[in-house]
């Protein structure tokens, strides 16, 4: 009997040695590796395939980064998950990157008030790095202020190169406090993180940037007018403005052309450089109003009449597969226009189409992207080519005829609930207004001989394509331009230029001044920015933008009306799971121990 009492007790001893070394040692593997299971529909916890790429490619960054977050101390819980977000997040990351990225928590509050002062005023660098947020909650009863500095700064190579700034700063004496719209500020900046971090990285660790020329020397918006898209994408490519000057060389070691709404025709020489730039692989983007009239007219007069613009581009464009039509797009999806003499100081006007994205990665889930009088866009000639639509106008939409007269009784015309065709939800009456051809083109001068250039050596001219080329056109030009300010330079002479506060890509400013017009965002800015990367190829950022998360709500009214019931399961139902366990063992023990 002592023998097998013995027994079990080395069995009872050994088993629990076994099951406390399991622990401890699955304890030490979970420290050193990190995994787990997104089962969201929308997988918003899993990292995008771009990401993934981009932080397991050694050639894109060699050297270690290293993250510092300023978010550390006695954190209210809201912030505290969020910094817990972040951690999560940079988890994954070193999940791919594995070394080459370390991350740590910095309490700037920490230390003596010499050492805090410091560090914040590094940490600020004058309004260039990150911009604190004043923060007012309740804990233990008593109100609380709390300075966050919610922010990263990103060491490369050993030098500081880059900071994100993850919530809003708030104005010095100004603070947020912990209610709906910070929480939703901060889910929102959750759900935007790997977006935030790995845009960061691409910043910090960019040695050689992609070059962008914005085309001048036919009418083009100029730099001043243009100056809010370039700041888009001035992080991650170096944009310039090109004059052609019938050189050869002028877009050699161009990546990307814009042609932003030209008012002049185009040159043959010039024509055929921008010809060659695409046979060799250019990606082309084109942004133009094939008709123009005085708005001012309009406002005035309540009709004006349109003219043809002349830019001598149609049949070059034609060639590589793509025509925009000398017309314009009305919608009954559209964006309202201020008229004083209407009722409500506003009307909805048809010409301002809210153009629908598409399935395309460039248009995938961003809002309705604004084009002011629009013209169609249509994919011609018999290529092999890949053709796709970008953005379409709603199933409610029509066309003008060539050159028509726009007039401010057509709204009145159509009625409050207009019908612009007969079968309004037909998807067939979708209309393409900005549309891409991809792949290898013929040269519009193949069979056209330009002897200036053809027969210059130097002009290496090429028939057709060397490289897959992408040709972009937006049947309009005016939604790149941002109004702007000048001010004399008195250092250099001439004058500075600013954009102005209000930002047109994501709102329309005429239309938020008119009492009880819709306040409509739009998605101009990230279809540009979008546009810029699908078109020079760089995806590491383009499925970030359009990936789609969704924010489902709390129904505060199911929640106030089912509130007894969801308490009583939270507070009951583990209790009495706990009893009846417990009534389970007692059971099992009285069976085993009792005897007969």
């Amino acid at each position: 009997m002592k023998k097998l009492n013995l027994f079990k007790g080395v069995y009872n001893w050994s088993f629990l040695l076994i099951l406390v070394g399991a622990i401890v040692l699955v304890n030490i593997i979970g420290a050193y590796i990190y995994g787990r299971y997104d089962a969201t529909a929308d997988k918003r916890y899993s990292l995008s395939e771009g990401t993934i790429d981009y932080l397991a490619n050694e050639e894109n960054f060699a050297d270690r980064i290293s993250i510092k977050i300023y978010l550390a101390g006695n954190l209210p819980a809201e912030i505290q998950r969020f910094k817990n977000a972040i951690e999560d997040k940079l988890k994954e990351f070193k999940m791919h990157a594995g070394k080459r990225i370390e991350y740590s928590f910095v309490d700037p509050m920490q230390g003596s008030d010499a050492d805090r002062e410091y560090m914040q005023e590094t940490i600020y660098n004058r309004g260039k790095g990150i911009i604190p947020m004043g923060l007012i909650y309740m804990k233990d009863g008593a109100q609380n202020n709390l300075l966050l500095w919610p922010g990263a700064e990103i060491d490369y190579a050993g030098s500081t190169v880059n900071s994100i700034q993850f919530l809003p700063g708030t104005p010095q004496g100004k603070f947020y406090t912990l209610n709906e719209q910070l929480d939703a500020i901060i889910q929102n900046s959750i759900n935007n993180l790997e977006y935030m971090l790995i845009s960061g990285i691409r910043r910090a660790t960019q040695s050689v940037k992609p070059r962008i020329a914005f085309l001048q020397g036919h009418g083009e918006l100029t730099a001043a007018e243009t100056q809010r898209v370039r700041s888009l994408i001035t992080p991650y490519y170096a944009t310039e403005d090109i004059t052609i000057n019938d050189s050869i060389d002028a877009l050699k070691g161009v990546t990307g052309l814009v042609i932003a709404r030209p008012t002049r025709p185009f040159s043959e020489k010039d024509k055929f450089i921008i010809d060659q730039f695409v046979m060799n692989g250019g990606r082309l983007m084109c942004f133009i109003d094939k008709l123009g009239f005085q708005e001012d007219t309009l406002n005035q007069v309540g009709v004006a009449h349109t003219g043809r613009t002349n830019l001598d581009l149609d049949r070059m464009l034609f060639d590589y597969g793509i025509k925009v039509n000398d017309n314009y797009v009305f919608d009954a999806r559209c964006s309202p226009k201020l008229v004083p003499q209407s009722k409500q100081g506003f009307i909805p006007w048809y010409f301002y189409v809210r153009s629908s994205p598409t399935s395309h990665p460039i248009a995938r889930n961003i809002e309705p992207v604004l084009l002011k009088y629009a013209s169609e866009i249509q994919f011609v000639g018999n290529t092999n080519n890949v053709s796709s639509p970008i953005l379409t106008t709603s199933s409610n939409s029509a066309v003008t005829g060539l050159a028509p007269l726009i007039s401010l009784g057509m709204v009145a015309n159509y009625g409050e609930n207009p019908k612009l065709v007969p079968d309004p939800n037909a998807e067939s009456n979708k209309i393409c207004v900005a549309g891409m051809v991809e792949g290898k083109f013929k040269s519009h001068y193949k069979n056209r001989i330009v002897d200036t250039y053809v027969n210059n050596k130097l002009s290496n001219f090429k028939d057709s394509s060397v490289a897959e080329g992408k040709v972009l056109v937006v049947g309009n030009g005016s939604f790149l331009r941002n109004a702007y300010d000048s001010m004399p330079n008195p250092m250099q002479g001439g004058y500075l230029y600013k954009p102005l506060p209000f930002n047109e890509l994501k709102f329309d400013e005429a239309a938020a001044q008119i009492p009880g017009a819709p306040n409509l965002i739009y998605g101009n800015q990230e279809f540009f920015q979008n546009m810029v990367d699908y078109m020079t190829g760089d995806n590491s950022v383009l499925d970030l933008r359009s990936k789609q998360i969704d924010i489902r709500p709390i129904d505060k009214n199911k929640v106030k009306e089912n509130a007894s019931y969801y308490k009583v399961i939270n507070m009951v139902l583990p209790s009495l799971i706990i009893l009846l366990f417990a009534g389970v063992m007692m059971y099992i023990r009285r069976k085993k121990y009792t005897k007969n």
